[in-house]
């Protein structure tokens, strides 16, 4: 039983047109520092401040990013910059993009409201990939230096005949309280429901479902470890105290602007790498077919390479390959009966993924790699542009690249059911929820009325 309920979010204020573009983030995993730097310009009161704080020379226990985070979200809460609801609501958001992979633009919608934090064995909040422990710690301890929620979890839930955002759409007035442009060509909505008996309907509706987390898994643990520490200082009843629920953002997995992108991987240096050894090498296991690639810049073949993936891998697991100063690229098909060598300490479910076909095979048993280095972001990095992937290789930032297919909505599905774990990105959820719509302030005396 998945318990939703509406809160008292936090937000700039909408009523006199405050220009939400100079305001909102993306998630603080995916800012570069960069993006930090242009994010900070943008405006005194971009969020940036408070989810990815700069460091400075001289931090110390009492003095750094997350104590001035807490600053912030103080002084701004005093100065009208930042205003709590007065009643609890449920925030709908409605966000329109382009899908990156040729298809039309999309719309996405999403419901923003309190989902009770479930224990790990409860099989009420299903993950589906591996986190990591410092990005864990760093999460919480911004959360407990400001006792509040920045970023929702990104959560997926099941409904075919879209009752819920049915709901929400009828309770929606015409206009949306939100509305603003990004520069990457992103439109956002958002709409504010305050009506309690929509809110016990919505409720109602997700009682007998589960949820299945898309992105923000290392906040989900973050939330529940805070609830833990929370439950130590203040006890675990009642039982609906604040700190019992996360703020999470909630997408029937059923929606047509749902996309999906592939999280292609990039070698930084395989040692003692010989490219004609290699192809020999994995014969073994995959079929290995040339794809030409224009003699300048070789990602002007991205849409060949795409082509080819998305035909071949309908029925098969198909990964592309280019090294640096190759005339062409590479299509991989693996061989019948090769997903039996892929070790017996997989799930037969998680054979059937690419991203492990190509760790299995192409990373550990060609490239020699050890399953710790698999984890070493100074070796790999990820990209979900085809095209991107290809020009960082041919520019020699990268030696090599693999491009893989999207991960599919039932794989992903089916190995949360199981209670199984997926390799660190192995989805992109496309685009990522914005921070900076509604913040979830955490007051460990206030109740949480559940409908």
């Amino acid at each position: 039983m998945a318990i939703i309920a509406p809160f008292r979010g936090s937000t700039y204020p909408f009523e006199n047109g405050e220009d939400f573009s100079r305001l909102v983030a993306p998630p603080y995993d995916v800012i570069s520092p960069e993006e930090q730097d242009n994010l900070y310009q943008k405006d005194p009161h971009n969020i940036i401040r408070m989810i990815l704080g700069k460091k400075k020379t001289g931090d110390s226990d009492w003095d750094n990013k997350y104590t001035r985070a807490a600053d912030y979200f103080k002084r701004w809460e005093m100065q009208g910059t930042l205003n709590r609801a007065d009643r609890p609501c449920l925030y709908v958001s409605a966000m329109t993009y382009d899908p990156r992979n040729g298809e039309p633009r999309k719309t996405r919608w999403g419901l923003i409201a309190l989902v009770r934090i479930e224990e790990e064995d409860s099989g009420i909040i299903l993950p589906h990939e591996r986190t990591f422990s410092a990005h864990r710690d760093d999460r919480l301890r911004l959360m407990r230096a400001c006792n509040a929620q920045f970023s929702q979890v990104f959560a997926l839930y099941e409904d075919p005949e879209n009752m819920i955002m049915g709901l929400c759409q009828n309770a929606m007035h015409m206009e949306p309280q939100v509305s603003f442009d990004l520069e990457d060509g992103t439109s956002h909505q958002m709409w504010i429901i305050e009506a309690p008996s929509i809110a016990r309907k919505i409720s109602q509706a997700f009682q007998p479902k589960r949820l299945f987390i898309a992105d923000g898994h290392h906040r989900y643990e973050t939330a529940r470890n805070y609830r833990n520490m929370m439950r130590t200082r203040f006890g675990k009843k009642p039982a609906n105290r604040s700190y019992e629920f996360a703020m999470m953002y909630l997408t029937n997995m059923n929606d047509e602007g749902l996309t999906i992108l592939p999280s292609h991987r990039l070698v930084k240096n395989a040692p003692g790498f010989e490219l004609k050894e290699f192809l020999s090498r994995i014969e073994t296991w995959f079929t290995v077919e040339k794809i030409p690639l224009p003699s300048g810049d070789p990602a002007d073949g991205s849409p060949n390479f795409r082509n080819a993936l998305a035909k071949a891998g309908i029925s098969n697991t198909v990964i592309g390959f280019y090294h640096g100063g190759a005339e062409n690229g590479y299509i991989l098909s693996l061989k019948n009966g090769m997903r039996n060598e892929m070790g017996e300490d997989l799930h037969p479910a998680l054979k059937e993924l690419d991203v492990l076909v190509l760790s299995r095979f192409l990373f550990q048993k060609a490239l020699g790699f050890t399953k710790a280095q698999l984890d070493d972001e100074k070796v790999f990095q990820y990209q979900s542009s085809m095209r991107s992937a290809l020009s960082l290789v041919h520019s020699q930032a990268f030696q090599m690249t693999f491009l893989l297919n999207p991960t599919k909505m039932e794989q992903v599905k089916k190995i949360a059911g199981l209670s199984l774990v997926m390799p660190r990105k192995s989805t992109y959820f496309f685009p990522k929820v914005l921070t900076g719509l509604v913040l979830n302030k955490i007051d460990p005396y206030e109740i949480i009325q559940a409908p």
